[in-house]
């Protein structure tokens, strides 16, 4: 979405710590030497010439990771005295309107996602190549991270900055109260739904307003009945959507969603998570982003929430223990001033050979910690519970998904093609699957090639 090793420094062979980085008044050691390493690989050989500004394309658009993100630049301006302008785009319509703005007049940097759809913009020439800057981070990441920044033609495009998982999200106090236990399997899951019914409670919170959330219900479901490779084979187009195993799949959700909070395609997500804070639902499939809503209450709310991975379904891919752990990060837009060879490239480069080291995503990390740093030399004593448990749960899982609008095709994952799939059939689950999946397979085939 990938393991987070136990961390180490990776330059001094010890911890790079926030203390550390307070004492010294700096970005970091991480920071110090990595930056002028990527500078002089990129051409830049004089430590007194004006450093060319920067402009950053962000869907960061909710409060708290654009905070972090805002903190992230200032961290690199002061260090640099590089200036970085931030043109935040509301998240859904960034992901939506993504193609077209890579072939028109984008920033610099640009915020987007590893695996598929990043490989599939590389290859359309929208990213540049920035094996240079791999180059000084590459003992920093695990081979999952380098493998989920890889083109089709073997350069990296992507620097990671952290992932999260995907699971089941609850309140400890509630469980308690209500002497409610883990579920493990589906048929634990289906008995304690039906028990949070029976006292009052909503089972599933539930909201897929812009359309992208309710895929991620779908991935957990077709990952435990059908397993990885069957998953990522339909993303790409290997298998097809009429297929029985993929009825099959909707079929187990339609049978799952009288417990699901009613009037989704109305509701955003972070409506959906109130109902989980309030205690007016008992659970919510959702990414560890989640927190975000409980942070914002107060920390004493933050500690009560956990989570647990979506229950087996008893099929032998139960051991995979896969998941969707999606990996976040930047890439250079081939189009913009940045994407030209000079100044505006070193500058890019730089900014984002920075932002892969553990010093920026300790900061991220320190505005945003609904997530877990990429970087093996991020500090993470800091960490609470739920990141501690996240890359335990990250760690443990044998396959890893980014999520489907981040592993199809974009143009079949939009409002047009799978969001809209699946709206219709939250709206109405009763329908003739079997249509519903030909028009998707339909949809598909009429891709542009």
């Amino acid at each position: 979405m990938d393991d987070q090793e136990k961390r180490a420094g990776l330059l001094s062979g010890g911890q790079v710590t926030r203390r550390d980085v307070l004492k010294a008044g700096v970005i970091g050691a991480a920071g110090l030497t990595v930056l002028p390493t990527i500078l002089a690989a990129c051409g830049g050989s004089s430590a007194t010439a004006a450093p060319a500004p920067i402009t950053l394309g962000s869907n960061y658009s909710d409060p708290v990771p654009k905070k972090a993100m805002a903190d992230m630049a200032a961290a690199f301006t002061a260090k640099t005295g590089t200036p970085v302008t931030i043109n935040t785009v509301d998240h859904g319509t960034f992901q939506d309107t993504i193609t077209n703005y890579l072939g028109g007049k984008p920033e610099d940097v640009f915020t987007w996602f590893s695996g598929f759809r990043m490989r599939f913009f590389a290859a359309q020439g929208f990213a540049v190549p920035i094996d240079d800057v791999w180059s000084t981070l590459t003992s920093n990441f695990s081979d999952a991270f380098k493998v989920g920044s890889t083109g089709n033609d073997g350069h990296q495009y992507f620097v990671p900055i952290y992932n999260y998982p995907w699971a089941v999200f609850y309140r400890k106090s509630l469980f308690a109260d209500k002497s409610y236990t883990i579920p493990v399997t589906l048929d634990d899951f289906k008995a304690l739904c039906t028990k949070m019914t029976a006292d009052g409670l909503i089972p599933i919170a539930f909201g897929d307003k812009d359309g992208w959330e309710a895929m991620g219900t779908f991935d957990i479901i077709n990952l435990r009945m059908n397993g990885y490779q069957f998953h990522v084979d339909l993303m790409a187009g290997k298998q097809k959507w009429t297929d029985p195993k993929v009825l099959a799949v909707f079929n187990a959700w339609k049978d799952l969603m009288p417990f699901h909070q009613t009037g989704a395609a109305g509701r955003i997500w972070q409506d959906a998570a109130t109902a989980l804070v309030q205690k007016k639902a008992g659970m919510y499939l959702l990414g560890m982003f989640v927190s975000q809503q409980f942070k914002a209450v107060d920390d004493a709310t933050l500690a009560d929430l956990d989570f647990f991975p979506f229950p087996n379904f008893g099929t032998a891919f139960d051991a995979e223990k896969a998941l969707d752990a999606p990996i976040d990060g930047f890439m250079l837009a081939a189009k913009s001033a940045g994407g030209a060879a000079g100044a505006e490239q070193t500058s890019a480069k730089a900014f984002v050979g920075f932002l892969g080291t553990g010093a920026a995503q300790d900061i991220y990390v320190k505005a945003d910690p609904s997530n877990v740093a990429a970087a093996k030399d991020a500090n993470t004593s800091n960490y609470n519970a739920l990141q501690q448990k996240a890359v335990q749960l990250i760690s443990s899982a044998q396959k890893i998904t980014q999520f489907m609008d981040r592993d199809t095709n974009p143009g079949f994952a939009g409002p047009n093609g799978m969001q809209n799939f699946i709206l219709q059939f939250i709206g109405n689950p009763s329908q003739d699957l079997s249509a519903l999946l030909t028009q998707i397979q339909a949809f598909w085939d009429g891709l542009p090639a």
